[in-house]
C-alpha cells in the first residue's frame, strides 16, 4: 500500500486488492491521515481530484449561505464523507447534517445527510451527474443539488420513491421549501 517517494513514503492502493474491488469501508478508515480524499465505488480505491479555483469558490460560497441560513437543528460542511455501504464511500463537495454533528469524524452515515451537494467540474461530469445520484439516493439522502458551472446553474431533486426527481433548477433564483424555505440567489455563489 506504500512507495518510496525522495524519501517519503507515499500511499498508493494496493494493485491486487484493487484488481480485485477487495477493498472495504474499514480500510478507508484505516488509511494514514496524510492519504488523499479517496471515495470507495465498489470495492475499488479512487483519488478524488482537487477541485479549480472556481470551484472552490461555489462550494465554500455555498456552505457559507447555508450556515447563514439553515434552521439550528442543521449544520452544513464540506470537505467530508458519506458512508454508503460497506464498499462504497462518497466525498461530496458539500453536505447539510443533522445535529448533533462529531466533528472527530470524517464520514458520517446516509441517515444524518440531509442535502448532499456535487458541482460538477469537467473531469467528474459522469460520476456528479449519474453514479452519484444514485448511489444518494438508493442511501435515502431525501435532497440532491447538482450545480453546473460555465453557467453557473442550479438544479435541486428530492427523493420520491427511492429516485430524485427535479423539484427546482435557477441560474437566478433557488426558490425551494425543502430541506427548509430557501431563498438562495444564485449570484450569492458565484465565484
Amino acid at each position: 500500500m506504500t512507495a518510496e517517494a525522495a524519501g517519503h513514503i507515499v500511499w498508493t492502493p494496493d494493485p491486487t486488492r484493487q484488481r480485485l474491488r477487495a477493498y472495504t469501508v474499514e480500510d478507508v478508515f484505516k488509511l494514514p491521515d496524510d492519504t488523499p480524499r479517496v471515495e470507495l465505488t465498489d470495492g475499488v480505491l479512487s483519488v478524488v481530484p482537487s477541485p479549480n479555483g472556481g470551484h472552490q469558490r461555489i462550494n465554500w460560497r455555498l456552505v457559507a449561505w447555508l450556515d447563514r441560513h439553515a434552521p439550528e437543528d442543521m449544520e452544513a460542511s464540506l470537505a467530508v464523507g458519506v458512508v454508503i455501504g460497506y464498499r462504497n464511500t462518497l466525498e461530496p463537495d458539500a453536505l447539510l447534517l443533522r445535529r448533533p454533528v462529531d466533528y472527530e469524524h470524517h464520514f458520517y452515515e446516509p441517515s444524518q445527510v440531509v442535502l448532499a451537494v456535487e458541482i460538477v467540474s469537467p473531469g467528474t461530469k459522469r460520476r456528479d451527474r449519474l453514479q452519484k445520484p444514485a448511489l444518494y439516493a438508493a442511501a435515502g439522502i431525501p435532497h440532491f443539488w447538482r450545480i453546473e458551472q460555465n453557467p453557473l446553474h442550479l438544479f435541486a431533486y428530492d427523493l420520491v420513491d427511492g429516485r430524485y426527481e427535479l423539484v427546482a433548477d435557477s441560474a437566478d433564483e433557488l426558490v425551494l421549501t425543502a430541506p427548509f424555505e430557501i431563498k438562495l440567489p444564485i449570484a450569492d455563489i458565484a465565484p
